[in-house]
C-alpha cells in the first residue's frame, strides 16, 4: 500500500475564458487552493515520503507565479494587449482557455517535470517518489483535479 503526502499551496489568481457563454469570459478571480499529492512506495531514510519542505521548493515558485495574476487564452482578441499593459502578470495558456481543470494538469505537469530533474537545496525529493494528482479549488464549494490513470 503506498504513503501519501499532500502539499497545499494558496493563490489570489484570476482568469477570464473566451470560449465561456456567460459572465466567466470576462476578467475575475479566486482565492485558489492548490493542493500537490505525492506518493511512494516505501518511506525514505527519515521515515518519510519526503520532508514539506522539498516538496515547497520542488514547486512554491510555480505556483507563485500565479498569484495576483491573470491566465488568459493566447487566442483570446484582449490578449496582446493584455500582456502588453500588464507584461508578466498575464499568464499565457497557448490555444485553452485557461479554465481550473487546465490549471490543474499545467501544475502537474510542471511538478512532474520538477520530480524528474534535480534542483538545488537541502531538502530533495527522493527517487521514486511520484505525483499522483494535483487539485486546484476555485470556490469553497468547488475543484478540479487532473492525475493520470
Amino acid at each position: 500500500m503506498p504513503y501519501r503526502v499532500c502539499k497545499t499551496f494558496e493563490v489570489e489568481n484570476g482568469h477570464m475564458l473566451s470560449k465561456h457563454p456567460d459572465k466567466c469570459r470576462f476578467p475575475h478571480g479566486h482565492s485558489r487552493v492548490v493542493e500537490v499529492v505525492l506518493v511512494a512506495e516505501s518511506l525514505d531514510a527519515n521515515d518519510m515520503v519526503c520532508d514539506f519542505k522539498a516538496i515547497k521548493a520542488a514547486v512554491e515558485g510555480f505556483i507563485d507565479r500565479f498569484d495576483h495574476a491573470l491566465c488568459v487564452n493566447t487566442q483570446d482578441p484582449q490578449f496582446a494587449a493584455l500582456r502588453a499593459a500588464h507584461g508578466e502578470q498575464i499568464i499565457p495558456f497557448e490555444a485553452i482557455d485557461p479554465t481550473t481543470e487546465v490549471m490543474a494538469r499545467v501544475i502537474f505537469d510542471e511538478m512532474k517535470r520538477r520530480l524528474s530533474s534535480s534542483f538545488e537545496g537541502p531538502y530533495r525529493i527522493p527517487p521514486g517518489v511520484r505525483v499522483e494528482r494535483v487539485r486546484v479549488g476555485e470556490t469553497s464549494s468547488s475543484w478540479a483535479e487532473y492525475f493520470e490513470a
